[in-house]
């Protein structure tokens, strides 16, 4: 299995030269390049075709949540992992809501940085419960969520569908929602990626998000 090709976007060159050496010191993982700026992230992924773009969100030019927009529209995209600080960021939500896969921050413990980036490039999510929680309290707090709209799209799944939508939202893996829901991780995947198509989504936050905003979770 060749290693996860991983693109790291942040205009601090510390940040970029740390997260570098955690991440090259593992064979299944290796760092292709580097970008600046979310200006750069265009040419940097066409040149170095990362599976997985470490993107941080406060940028002076043009920011994570615009360049993590725009490259999510892109056909066969790179996952993106955002970068973020947590307390000082409110941007994160928008960010989960434009494709980005999940978020980690910046004094996440090497190990942890490791596991989260081959975990999005297996097409998991980054985020347990608990801290999609957090976030969704943090960033927005006091924004009544769209239900109606969120309601809607999942009314266009099936029973089983929706009960996957459902554990995606709680955080399950697939192997959770196969011991769950008592059916084979094959068809959990088929499942996800029928719901994926259904509701227009781009990866398994994004369904997440749907379900709260529908008031579901």
């Amino acid at each position: 299995m060749s290693a996860v090709r991983v693109l790291i976007v942040d205009d601090d060159p510390l940040v970029r030269a740390g997260l570098t050496m955690i991440l090259s010191g593992d064979e299944e993982v290796a760092v292709v390049g580097q970008a600046a700026d979310g200006a750069e992230v265009p040419a940097a992924v066409a040149r170095h075709r990362p599976d997985v773009v470490l993107m941080d969100i406060r940028m002076p030019g043009v920011d994570g949540l615009a360049a993590t927009e725009a490259l999510r529209r892109q056909p066969s995209a790179p996952e993106v992992l955002v970068l973020t600080t947590f307390d000082a960021d409110e941007f994160v939500l928008r960010a989960l809501r434009a494709g980005a896969s999940g978020f980690l921050l910046k004094d996440t413990p090497p190990g942890q940085i490791r596991e989260a980036v081959l975990r999005v490039a297996q097409g998991e999510a980054t985020l347990s419960p608990s801290v999609t929680r957090q976030l969704i309290a943090h960033v927005a707090a006091g924004v009544p969520p769209e239900r109606g709209r969120a309601a809607e799209m999942l009314d266009r799944l099936s029973t089983r569908e929706r009960e996957v939508a459902m554990a995606i939202a709680q955080g399950r893996s697939n192997a959770e929602i196969s011991a769950a829901l008592y059916m084979s991780v094959a068809t959990v995947k088929a499942h996800v990626s029928r719901v994926l198509t259904k509701l227009d989504l781009n990866n398994r936050v994004q369904v997440a998000l749907l379900v709260h905003d529908a008031g579901l979770a």
